[in-house]
């Protein structure tokens, strides 16, 4: 673990080439035909207490990547540190002690939530699992915890069915405080909620990160939520990591075209003020059969000849402030 003397701050968790492919199969044998590319040699590192956004179109590996990081679905290759030990090398008896350091918070709560089982039960279902405490002191954790998200205690009696859409999200992030981990991937956690009701999520978790010093992978589409809530962002396309810096940098100037349309997306409070919305043309292409070089490149506005026949390196252009485009390099 490498420590950041100017924060003292170390990096939690480390992703090396994290690879994951889908097979497609077909025929009488359903044998391999082909591979979707959804996440290829994703690197990237979590500081200590830090939030870290994921943005990027839908499709683009996002979620992926941080079901692969927990290993709820399993990589194809990489490497992923957290606190120092690789979770993709872990047996299951070791992997199931890890994963009360690092948790998740699903995109759809209500998907997530057992519906037969009342809200306390389904916070409780993790310290079951590992054994923490006698039924009673599971209980009062469980309790804690809702309280510590704006619920209530007659609401652990609920089911799922009862609450809103914003209170089933509340629910999620309690059940995934309730082990006191290190680490939580928040999947895309406020997209499906009215924008009144996300910035109060989103204030939840910020004040639950200052209390419990919790370290997020934060994963979105929308980027003024991502402007919010993040300290750094990574921007991905097609499966790999184009643009990572800290959020002000990335906001203030951004290098790659990718991340300057998706900039040009966000809206303006102001109704007099005008930005120059950049319309990216065709289609994202198939991560069946991704395109030679930059993987931008067939709707880049910017590309020259290099980016449709090697591949950018994803470098440091700019002290903290890596790019993998030729175009960005060139001008710089």
């Amino acid at each position: 673990m490498q420590m950041n003397s100017s924060k003292d701050k170390y990096d939690l968790v480390v992703v090396k080439d994290l690879v994951k492919y889908f097979p497609v199969r077909g025929g009488v044998l359903q044998r391999v035909r082909a591979y979707v590319q959804a996440v290829d040699k994703v690197s990237f590192t979590v500081k200590e207490g830090e939030t870290l956004g994921l943005v990027g179109e839908s499709g683009c590996g996002k979620t992926t990547v941080g079901r692969s990081m927990l290993r709820l679905i399993e990589p194809t290759a990489g490497s992923v540190f957290i606190n120092g030990e690789d979770i993709i090398q872990m047996r299951a008896q070791s992997l199931k002690q890890a994963r009360r350091n690092m948790q998740i918070i699903f995109q759809d709560p209500y998907a997530s939530l057992n519906p037969r089982l009342p809200i306390g039960e389904s916070v409780m279902e993790g310290l079951h699992i590992h054994n923490v405490g006698h039924p009673k002191e599971r209980w009062d954790i469980a309790i804690n915890m809702l309280k510590k998200v704006g619920l209530e205690d007659y609401h652990a009696r609920r089911y799922p069915h009862e609450f809103s859409g914003g209170q089933r999200q509340r629910i999620g992030i309690a059940r995934a405080l309730a082990l006191q981990p290190k680490f939580i991937v928040c999947d895309e956690p406020v997209s499906a909620l009215d924008v009144s009701i996300q910035s109060q999520v989103l204030n939840i978790l910020k004040d639950l990160q200052s209390e419990f010093g919790l370290t997020y992978l934060f994963i979105a589409h929308n980027m003024s939520v991502v402007e919010h809530i993040s300290d750094r962002v990574a921007v991905m396309y097609l499966g790999k990591v184009v643009e990572l810096t800290d959020r002000d940098e990335l906001f203030r100037n951004p290098l790659h075209p990718y991340t300057k349309a998706l900039m040009s997306a966000i809206p303006i409070p102001n109704p007099d003020a005008k930005r120059e919305r950049i319309i990216l043309k065709g289609d994202v292409p198939s991560p069946l059969n991704p395109p030679k070089g930059c993987r931008f490149h067939p709707r880049c506005p910017l590309a020259i000849d290099i980016c449709s026949q090697e591949e950018p390196e994803f470098k440091e252009l700019v002290p903290g402030h890596f790019v993998a485009c030729w175009v960005a390099e060139k001008n710089l």
